[in-house]
């Protein structure tokens, strides 16, 4: 696939703080590209390094083709921005804001009332920006990021302090900026969120990058744990869950069994049970997330 953001070396500093160290990877065109981290990692910085809107101290950064700080003119027409901080004027209607938009893209625009049909916001059309939830400023901010139809969108913490509901209403709407072959790259402190929206993140705390892959191939790496937990009065059950390949633990606490292993653990227990033809009350599965992986790589939750 071709590369649409290119960054090798990237560093930002502050005086003696150092908020962006050596930071490289690459968004390929189609894609879901994200930043994860808790806050304070460098993300917002490394974000705001690729749009153009810091100066890196150091590192050479390309998107589609451009160096967004020499050519930033060049780029403004081709790239959408919701910033993590970002308000209206308080009395400025939806419509006027997305029509104020789309008057700076020189004649460069979508359809500005189907945007708003499909974004969920024509009832809220003639209503003023202070009058509106977190969910729907959030849908209008990322209206105004596709106003000028994008070939990549940048999204900062976009559902921070979003309850559940706007939140899952949030993730379909990106999913379907890449449907129409967007690349949407972002930035986020939640895992869930990564792991439900992108194709590939990329580790960050302390301005680093510690590393990156498909959310899948992170867990699989750094987290092959497996759990599994039966409940069964079945009498040979403890020896035959021993005896499954992978398996490093089996723990007994009456009838419930909590078997632990690598490797294809589910898919052994279950046929153990179906060979045997156990009678199993309850079944559960833990599996490691995203998030165990960066209390694993890093020694602290991400909530911290």
């Amino acid at each position: 696939m071709p590369r649409v953001i290119h960054a090798s070396g990237v560093r930002k500093t502050y005086g003696r703080t150092v908020a962006v160290s050596d930071a490289s990877f690459h968004v390929d065109e189609g894609e879901i590209f994200g930043l994860i981290g808790p806050n304070g990692a460098g993300k917002t910085t490394t974000m705001e390094c690729i749009e153009g809107l810091r100066k890196p101290d150091g590192g050479e950064i390309q998107v589609l083709g451009l160096d967004p700080f020499r050519q930033s003119r060049k780029l403004q027409d081709r790239v959408g921005v919701q910033l993590q901080l970002a308000q209206l004027q308080k009395r400025i209607k939806v419509w006027e804001a997305v029509d104020l938009w789309a008057s700076l893209y020189r004649g460069k625009s979508v359809d500005a009332a189907r945007l708003l049909d499909q974004l969920g916001l024509t009832e809220k059309r003639n209503a003023w920006f202070m009058t509106l939830s977190g969910g729907q400023k959030q849908r209008l901010f990322i209206a105004l990021a596709l106003i000028n139809d994008p070939e990549v969108v940048f999204l900062d913490e976009l559902t921070t302090g979003l309850d559940p509901q706007a939140r899952l209403a949030i993730w379909e709407l990106v999913c379907g900026i890449r449907t129409r072959g967007k690349t949407v790259f972002l930035t986020t402190h939640l895992m869930e969120e990564a792991e439900r929206l992108c194709d590939r993140v990329a580790i960050m705390d302390h301005g680093r990058i510690i590393d990156m892959d498909s959310p899948e191939q992170l867990v699989r790496r750094h987290c092959p744990e497996r759990t599994v937990i039966v409940e069964t009065e079945f009498p040979e059950a403890l020896g035959l869950f021993q005896a499954i390949p992978g398996v490093e633990e089996v723990q007994l606490d009456g009838n419930r069994f909590t078997v632990r292993g690598i490797g294809d653990l589910v898919t052994h227990v279950i046929h153990c049970i179906s060979e045997n033809r156990m009678r199993v009350s309850d079944f559960r599965t833990i599996l490691p997330s995203l998030e165990d992986v960066f209390l694993k790589l890093t020694g602290h939750s991400i909530r911290e």
